[in-house]
């Protein structure tokens, strides 16, 4: 899949689109099971610069993230499905617990987080400000979770 960039693959795809002027922003999250408010939150972050790039948690990263039982939808269907959105440009997997690394890496003008967070609390707020990139808050209001829907689920059926 065109969208899908490899870690080994990344720094030439960041060195190309930085040399186009390409203004970058990156969000990230598990995008287990996708539901209105990753919409709203990948939307609104694209429409803050030229090339979205989504970072997407490893299955192993993921559970050690949400838990036992996570994810409910493995890693290759995930990647799929969030590359298939229109706003996204490039989908990037990973493995480690925290998008630090990878932050480090691409240097996104802006560093797009869901409404869960403020401004001051995203966690890599210190990596992202200290090369000089911006901390977005995107998205509505954090009413719609993927726990939530899972929960649903288990008490309808």
């Amino acid at each position: 899949m065109k969208k899908v960039c490899s870690l080994d693959k990344l720094p030439n795809l960041i060195e190309k689109l930085k040399k186009d002027n390409k203004r970058i922003v990156f969000a990230n999250g598990c995008f287990d099971i996708l539901h209105v408010g990753h919409i709203r939150y990948l939307e609104q972050a694209k429409s803050l610069g030229d090339i979205l790039i989504v970072g997407i948690n490893d299955d192993e990263s993921e559970s050690q993230l949400k838990g036992h039982g996570r994810p409910v939808m493995q890693e290759e269907d995930r990647i799929e499905i969030v590359a298939a959105l229109e706003c996204v440009d490039y989908v990037v997997p990973f493995s480690d617990l925290t998008v630090e690394n990878l932050l480090r890496l691409i240097k996104p003008a802006i560093h797009a987080k869901g409404t869960d967070y403020a401004a001051e609390t995203v966690p890599e707020r210190d990596i992202v400000l200290s090369y000089g990139g911006q901390i977005a808050i995107t998205g509505d209001r954090k009413n719609h979770s993927t726990s939530d829907i899972i929960k649903k689920i288990q008490e309808q059926f």
